[in-house]
């Protein structure tokens, strides 16, 4: 099991083609919501996490290292 983390900024129809992808291959998969952006539909199971409202900057530095899988939409 990876853990993946997706920094979305914008919209992008597979976005959320990928991580239903992951999340059925049983990847912990995290998004990070930045500058105000809107979540694609996600499957369950699925962190969502808005920067910097829910998650600082350093945390969002802290989480980048510790993913397995950063992808920047």
């Amino acid at each position: 099991m990876a853990r993946v983390l997706h920094l979305v900024k914008g919209t992008d129809p597979l976005a959320a083609a990928v991580v239903a992808h992951q999340r059925a291959a049983g990847d912990e998969v995290t998004v990070a919501l930045l500058a105000g952006a809107a979540p694609p539909p996600l499957p369950d199971g699925v962190t969502v996490r808005r920067v910097p409202e829910d998650l600082g900057y350093e945390a969002l530095l802290e989480a980048i290292f510790a993913a397995d899988q950063v992808v920047a939409w």
